[in-house]
């Protein structure tokens, strides 16, 4: 497929005015102030001419941490979450995901969650996965956190849980061997190698990530916190861990909710304020997960689904709430998070020689168009590529 955009305020994410976007195959090939269509036409008749005028475009969103073949079960089987449906993520304006097991890592497996990842990369969007779920020892494909980083294409690094009363408390030792293992495949395999933290609201917090960064030579940016805002203890110490270096993740959720203690656009306005290096932030939404809710004795009451969606609320609400220019705001869900995955520039950015994965809104930032590796997914406003098995 081959598309020229013409006259587009181009966000990428820094603002580089009106620009015109070649797009051949799955790659940006040229981007200029004007691109002469003429020749261009007459060499590819079959391209798309797109007038952008009016419109902003942005790099697609990429969301770090999605359960992919869902999540829960925290309730009993029945409330085991289903798979997600490419259209779920292309509507959210995505077009990269890191898939991830939650609670359940016995009935769900990593075998299952690398099948779905290469599904979806078969459906149009581009996918990795964490081996792990919130047990240790780590479940894994090939036995090995190890070689499942080094020798399995999608798998960039491992998940795991703190703090949390479904976790398996694990001791600083054990964690210090996770962080080794990790990082030493991801060194062999050019990987990242991640320790991707499910963090819950237990009272310990990120002591032990901070104990492993201070007494031994692992490096800080090896771990990736998310669910930093859970508590206010946590982001407090959250914040100081992204002061060192580290990068935190927070969840976004549609943050009309009055029950949420913390909003996840005025904390990073709180992170900005505070002066935390903006590159050390990035939103992830928790998408396709269960929500489950406890009463004060800590029993489940009550049960959700997470959505993809609330990433763009938190983007609109950034942008139109708290008066942040759209530049620094489009970096936590995009360049930021490409760069913790180590694939920027080919993600999170849009310039020559990047895959073609972008969103087009209107002014009021609203999605209109959305391309994921060259391939056109979504059009004024409305899916026009779903899933094998979708209507």
């Amino acid at each position: 497929m081959s598309v020229l955009i013409k006259n587009a305020n181009v966000y990428a994410p820094e603002n580089l005015g009106l620009q015109d976007i070649l797009i051949i195959g799955s790659k940006i090939v040229q981007m200029s102030s004007k691109i002469d269509s003429q020749p261009i036409v007459e060499y590819l008749p079959d391209i798309e001419v797109l007038d952008a005028r009016e419109k902003i475009i942005v790099p697609g969103f990429i969301d770090q941490h999605v359960h992919i073949i869902g999540g829960g079960g925290e309730m009993g089987f029945a409330t085991r979450t289903p798979e997600v449906m490419l259209s779920k993520v292309i509507e959210a304006g995505v077009t990269t995901v890191v898939g991830l097991l939650g609670t359940d890592g016995d009935a769900r497996s990593v075998e299952a969650l690398l099948a779905k990842a290469k599904g979806l990369e078969e459906e149009g969007i581009t996918t990795f996965i964490h081996t792990g779920s919130y047990k240790i020892p780590s479940v894994t494909i090939t036995g090995s956190v190890i070689k499942d980083i080094m020798f399995i294409d999608k798998v960039i690094g491992v998940k795991m849980a703190l703090s949390d009363h479904r976790s398996s408390h694990i001791t600083v030792d054990e964690l210090t061997r996770l962080a080794s293992d990790a990082r030493l495949a991801g060194m062999l395999s050019r990987k990242p190698g991640l320790v991707h933290i499910h963090m819950g609201a237990g009272r310990d917090g990120l002591n032990q990530v901070m104990k492993v960064v201070e007494e031994t030579d692992i490096p800080v940016t090896q771990f990736i916190p998310t669910h930093a805002t859970r508590t206010r203890e946590l982001f407090e110490q959250a914040k100081k861990f992204a002061k060192l270096g580290g990068r935190i993740d927070i969840t976004s959720f549609a943050e009309e909710n009055p029950k949420e203690k913390i909003q996840p656009s005025k904390a990073l306005i709180e992170c900005i304020k505070e002066g935390i290096p903006p590159e050390n932030v990035t939103i992830s939404s928790d998408g396709n997960g269960s929500m489950p809710k406890y009463d004060s004795e800590g029993r489940i009451v009550g049960i959700g689904v997470g959505s993809l969606n609330t990433s763009q609320c938190v983007f609109n609400n950034l942008v139109k709430k708290e008066g942040l220019d759209i530049s620094t705001a489009l970096q936590f869900f995009t360049a930021n998070v490409a760069r913790v995955l180590s694939v920027y520039p080919r993600k999170g950015c849009i310039q020559k020689g990047s895959d073609a994965d972008l969103v087009i809104m209107d002014r009021n930032l609203s999605l209109e168009t959305v391309f994921a590796m060259g391939k056109k997914m979504l059009d004024q406003g409305k899916v026009i590529y779903k899933g094998t098995f979708e209507e």
